[in-house]
């Protein structure tokens, strides 16, 4: 039986613009866009309310925040999945990247054991039985600064759904934790370590990255080509440190750290990407550059929700209240990064495009969701 949706009288946020009109969608497809603010007979009026493509995630810590809520609890994984799947098409978040950790460290204070083959299964499973809302594919973030990368990532294949590797270097005293002080806080707090434990772990990493890093960075790579995925870099700080990941083959740069490093991104034709919640706050927290700077100097292609799912909406109206423009706002979330991970069916409002479309309407400066439907189907 077909299936048939009409979105009448609705402020479209196409690629380029925004306009009042309609979207028909037909067994989970679109597939006709009309203009002006008609209500045909068995449509929904959609009151003015915009409508856009659902949002693409491509970074997000968010299923390891289910499936450990608290220290040293391992929550039922399938109990998880399902609810972090919940949580993203509640957000508007229509397609996800789940970011996996490969690459750990058993020895030492601080230790951390593997974990990705499995879960990763575990939600290949769901999505194979249809139990999940929204389209999800896998993010490996390879730690070089480990013990294990090279025989974690051989756990995966082409048939994994991986569709993003980012190269994740967390030596302290570079990138991400260049202020040794920042790095102290965050890790003293999370692990209860003594000024001394503290000193030995950064020794520790330091030497893995001195033993490990090169061999990594190549199996990295290596690895990447053989599923088929997009390699990205990750903290980016200096004009040096992207002319490597451009030798990488690199072409998407997750939350480079300074201006510099984002202007030699463009300059080398890598997109780069900045988190939601800096955005918002007006700030990195960890006292990198500012989202909102990288905007204003067009530096900003694509947004992430990073740790907090529902702000990559909010980000991208953000953005395009900066800009002025609602349509490219959007698009950080939507059309730029399916493309640049190669999803060609999705993320723009267009005739033949995969019907996953939000509904929202704009309350106290921030955007409510009113719906969302994913495949042509109500989700949330």
């Amino acid at each position: 039986m077909t299936e048939e949706l009409i979105l009448a009288n609705a402020t479209l946020v196409l690629s380029n613009e925004t306009r009042r009109g309609s979207i028909r969608i037909v067994d989970g497809t679109i597939t006709d866009i009309a203009d002006g603010g008609t209500v045909p007979e068995g449509a929904r009026d959609c009151e003015g309310d915009f409508v856009t493509p659902g949002l693409v995630e491509l970074h997000t810590d968010n299923l390891e925040r289910h499936i450990q809520p608290r220290p040293k609890v391992d929550w039922p994984h399938a109990a998880a999945i399902i609810a972090h799947d919940a949580e993203l098409a509640g957000t508007g978040i229509t397609t996800v990247f789940d970011a996996m950790r490969v690459g750990s460290i058993p020895s030492g204070r601080a230790r951390y054991s593997k974990y990705a083959r499995n879960l990763a299964s575990e939600l290949l499973e769901l999505c194979a039985a249809d139990a999940l809302k929204i389209s999800h594919f896998l993010h490996l973030r390879a730690e070089v600064c480990s013990e294990t990368l090279v025989d974690e990532i051989a756990e995966f294949g082409g048939d994994d759904r991986v569709g993003i590797v980012s190269l994740m270097d967390h030596t302290p005293g570079q990138r991400q934790f260049r202020d040794i002080n920042k790095l102290e806080a965050y890790v003293r707090g999370k692990h209860a370590m003594s000024e001394e434990d503290f000193v030995q772990h950064v020794a520790q990493l330091k030497g893995l990255r001195a033993q490990y890093g090169d061999l990594h960075e190549v199996e990295t790579v290596k690895a990447a080509q053989r599923y088929g995925a997009v390699l990205a870099s990750h903290d980016d700080t200096t004009a040096d440190q992207v002319a490597t990941s451009a030798a990488h083959g690199i072409k998407l740069a997750e939350f480079p750290t300074t201006v510099e490093a984002a202007q030699a991104c463009h300059e080398h034709g890598i997109q780069v990407m900045m988190g939601a919640p800096n955005l918002i706050r007006g700030g990195s927290h960890s006292g990198n550059v500012a989202a909102r700077e990288l905007a204003e100097l067009d530096l900003l292609d694509i947004i992430s929700s990073d740790y907090v799912p529902s702000a990559l909406l909010l980000s991208a109206v953000k953005a395009g209240e900066l800009w002025g423009d609602m349509a490219r706002g959007i698009r950080t979330a939507t059309l730029a990064p399916a493309q640049a991970v190669g999803l060609s069916d999705r993320g723009e409002l267009r005739i033949g495009a995969r019907a996953d479309v939000l509904r929202f309407r704009m309350r106290a400066g921030v955007p409510a969701l009113r719906a969302v439907w994913s495949r042509g189907q109500h989700i949330a």
